[in-house]
């Protein structure tokens, strides 16, 4: 019984944090105005960032057509929204020599919001 207890919440727990984690697009829209000078979502429209378009699932570093620091293109990460996030919240820290000035985003809504957007415009 004392298993099942425990089971159950924890099963609460994560089923929480997974809501918590879906953002409102429409909001990740007004975030991705921060993006936008760099990004296009275009695919194929490199600015001083690569597109952001396709970026889920994609190997960092792999836009054709964009120069990427050797650390991009040696960091080994596949973008997802874990691997989104931890950039997000600082890229210079996350990805050390990356050419990225953003010194990234502090609150976690404006993270899940831009998540919610990207998916909605890039996939």
């Amino acid at each position: 019984m004392k298993n099942l207890i425990v089971a159950t919440a924890v099963a609460l727990t994560l089923g929480m944090g997974a809501a918590q984690a879906e953002g409102d697009a429409t909001a990740g829209a007004k975030v991705y105005k921060k993006c936008k000078i760099c990004h296009a979502l275009e695919p194929g429209k490199n600015k001083v960032g690569p597109s952001l378009h396709g970026i889920f699932d994609r190997e960092a570093g792999t836009v054709e057509g964009f120069r990427y620091s050797s650390a991009m293109k040696g960091s080994g990460i596949t973008w997802n929204d874990e691997t989104i996030t931890a950039y997000m919240k600082d890229p210079r820290g996350y990805i050390p020599k990356n050419k990225m000035a953003f010194p990234g985003l502090k609150k976690q809504a404006d993270i899940d919001n831009l998540l919610a957007y990207l998916k909605q415009e890039t996939m």
